[in-house]
């Protein structure tokens, strides 16, 4: 919508006339103030996607980054960014009762709880690590990884479990996608952490979607692409003159 911001769960508690008047136009007021650059405002988890294919030099690769929340993006077999609205974090993947809540579709059993920082929050203390309730979600990761480094068996859990529902999830997108590569980013994966959600992803692919396994594979990039790559991808996008 011209670069202008609709709609944006990081702005969930923004009342509408604040959000309208501050928020919405927060990508174009901030090029202003840079001076006259080029500018071309795009969902992060396309970005991701842009970048997977860039990287991988392949197209039909679904981006997913689990941080704040899950953003995923897809590009097509013919190399292009499909302008679809793949908000996958709000796609219900579990339909149980007690699944979780999302705060801002109301919807229960999102996306977003389950791959992203949200989910490794969730999953702490029913593996026996207690966080503190004063800290941000942010904080609370940092806790979790550093029981990673700690080589915690409680920690490792949690990222065994993430794995697992990706897995199935991945057998789930798969019915709307056409995807030949899956790309993994986002604090969320960094570390040892990305590493045991990869392994259990395709071991569930291999023992429950033998015919996904063959033809899907999941990448997680090198630690110079998880720093740069998305600023690449998100540089090749505006035009040019």
């Amino acid at each position: 919508m011209q670069n202008r911001a609709m709609v944006a769960s990081l702005f969930l508690k923004v009342p509408r006339d604040e959000f309208d008047k501050k928020v919405k136009d927060i990508y174009i007021n901030a090029v202003k103030e840079i001076g006259d650059v080029p500018m071309q405002v795009a969902n992060d988890g396309d970005v991701t996607a842009l970048a997977g294919a860039m990287n991988l030099e392949d197209n039909n690769v679904l981006g997913i980054a689990m941080g704040t929340s899950e953003a995923v993006g897809f590009v097509d077999g013919d190399g292009n960014i499909t302008g679809w609205l793949n908000e996958l974090a709000f796609a219900p993947v579990d339909l149980q009762d007690d699944a979780m809540q999302d705060e801002w579709s109301g919807d229960f059993g999102c996306g977003v709880k389950y791959f992203s920082q949200d989910s490794v929050i969730k999953l702490a203390p029913r593996c026996g690590i207690e966080l503190d309730a004063s800290l941000s979600p942010a904080e609370k990761l940092k806790v979790v990884q550093g029981e990673m480094d700690k080589a915690s068996d409680a920690a490792r859990s949690i990222y065994r479990s993430i794995g697992i529902y990706l897995g199935h999830t991945l057998a789930y997108y798969a019915k709307f996608y056409e995807i030949k590569h899956n790309l993994l980013l986002g604090r969320v994966m960094s570390g040892e952490g990305g590493d045991l959600v990869i392994e259990n992803a395709r071991r569930v692919l291999a023992e429950e979607y033998p015919d996904l396994a063959k033809t899907l594979q999941l990448h997680l990039p090198d630690e110079k692409f998880r720093r740069v790559g998305q600023s690449v991808a998100a540089a090749s996008l505006p035009k040019i003159g």
